[in-house]
């Protein structure tokens, strides 16, 4: 039989458009299909034998014949006369040619419609197929859509990761250098307590030794200088701190991105393997117009690329943090142990020229010491002198203050009296002169014992000052930290 028509270009193959693009509930398609076809029986279409009971009514008892009928057939059949065979009645009925062409009228008709039928029924079928195909070709690009887009996700998973575990591990570093640098600075404290508490014993230095000597210049300057470690320590221990701040702020957008992402991977990874005869599949009306969405491909590329940019930006100051940070604790060290050095090595000089001193006044004061002793001698053997030489002066006094009783003319300025007028005044200028002597070797005992004075009170400032920095000043800075504490490495 020739098949007319096309499935795409028969009227009857286009449908009338449903109001909405989704499939209605199964409760709802045969409710819907009898108020559209209210002679359309779904239970007894769907009942077993299936019958062709659609679209057929039962036939009426009088069937029309229109236009072929007359007007006395219109007539009901309660108005109809009774039939008389006359000749007028005879020329009332229909001719055989109406008779065949009537048959062949319903002939047409009834080929006419089986063609349609048959041409219907083949478009559909193949309607049927083409938009089963389509439908297939079309949830197979949904699903192909799907996987890609969860692989999509696992490439952006995988870099969030990569990243997310290097900013954990920068972050890791960090917190320990940052650990090292505030061990190192509180490893600063006790040079800078021992550098002030030498400064604070140098004060009680007396007399001379109390000077501005190079000790104290080295102290004043590694006070300085362990102070400027100290500001430079804080400063980066600032800069750690925010860029540990920074750090984990990148890290917790990783976080979030990352925990976005494994929720849509797993969402869409469930879509991509749904199936029709999956669990779980049903219908939800009007989902496909609820537009949720927040961004596009491009965007929600963007936003992660972003996330991980910004966080290797990051990684990179912190990185580069971390290297300064540990530059300054070596510079910082080594400043501090040169400075160190340097002040030990004037403390040392400052000691062997006291000690020099002490020994040079120690020396001196035996001598004078010795001096006084024999100054005390020489006083002593002066006035042992004087008191000899009083003996002859009372003796020629004696002996001047007899003769001057001797009678008249006895009374002669003899050799005898001029002798001992000589002798009396020689004994008396003699014991003058041992007086004047005795009188300078008591002034001499004098500025000796001021002398010896002087050098005990210089050799006990000596002393003091060797204390103050022998014992008391070098016995604090033999703990000064190690280059590995300074560095915070214990």
């Amino acid at each position: 039989m020739e098949l007319l028509g096309s499935t795409l270009t028969a009227t009857y193959a286009h449908p009338r458009p449903t109001p909405a693009n989704f499939l209605p509930a199964v409760s709802t398609m045969a409710s819907s299909y009898r108020d559209r076809f209210p002679h359309y029986n779904l239970t007894h279409s769907l009942s077993l034998p299936w019958r062709p009971s659609t679209y057929y009514k039962a036939a009426s008892n009088w069937p029309t014949l229109d236009p072929y009928c007359t007007r006395s057939q219109r007539v009901s059949e309660s108005t109809m006369l009774p039939f008389v065979s006359n000749r007028t009645t005879l020329f009332t009925r229909y001719t055989p040619d109406d008779w065949y062409r009537s048959n062949l009228t319903n002939f047409q008709e009834s080929n006419t419609s089986r063609h349609n039928s048959e041409r219907l029924r083949v478009d559909t079928s193949r309607l049927i197929q083409d938009k089963y195909q389509q439908t297939r070709k079309t949830q197979a690009d949904s699903t192909q859509n799907l996987g890609e887009r969860v692989n999509d996700i696992g490439f952006w998973k995988s870099e969030i990761i990569h990243e997310l575990d290097a900013m954990i591990g920068e972050t890791n570093e960090l917190t320990d250098i940052k650990k090292r640098l505030e061990r190192a600075l509180m490893e600063t404290e006790a040079p800078l307590q021992v550098a002030r508490e030498c400064l604070f014993h140098r004060e009680k230095r007396m007399g001379i030794d109390l000077v501005h000597d190079e000790v104290e210049k080295e102290l004043l300057t590694e006070v300085d200088i362990i102070l400027c470690c100290q500001e430079r320590m804080k400063l980066y221990l600032d800069k750690a701190i925010a860029q540990l701040a920074a750090n984990r702020a990148a890290q917790h957008e990783l976080e979030k991105d990352l925990s976005d992402k494994q929720s849509a991977y797993r969402i869409d990874d469930k879509c991509h393997h749904l199936r029709n005869t999956s669990d779980g599949v049903s219908y939800f009306r009007g989902v496909e117009r609820v537009d949720a969405t927040v961004s596009v491909p491009e965007s929600w590329a963007k936003f992660t690329d972003d996330n991980i940019l910004r966080s290797q930006s990051e990684r990179a100051a912190s990185a580069k943090l971390r290297d300064d940070i540990q530059n300054v604790l070596v510079v910082t060290a080594n400043e501090m142990w040169n400075q160190f050095n340097k002040a030990n090595l004037a403390f040392t000089n400052r000691i062997a020229e006291t000690a020099d001193a002490k020994n040079k006044i120690q020396t001196h004061l035996a001598k004078t010491l010795q001096e006084i002793f024999q100054t005390e001698m020489s006083i002593e053997s002066i006035k042992k002198a004087i008191v000899e030489k009083s003996a002859f002066l009372k003796v020629a006094q004696t002996r001047l203050d007899e003769r001057t009783r001797r009678p008249n003319i006895e009374l002669c300025r003899d050799m005898a009296q001029l002798r001992l007028v000589n002798e009396v005044y020689e004994v008396d200028d003699t014991i003058q002169t041992l007086q004047q002597r005795l009188r300078d070797a008591e002034d001499t005992l004098q500025s000796l014992a001021h002398t010896k004075a002087t050098l005990e009170h210089d050799l006990a400032v000596k002393a003091n000052s060797l204390y103050i920095d022998q014992d008391k000043c070098m016995s604090m800075r033999r703990s000064f930290p190690s280059t590995l504490r300074l560095v915070g490495f214990c």
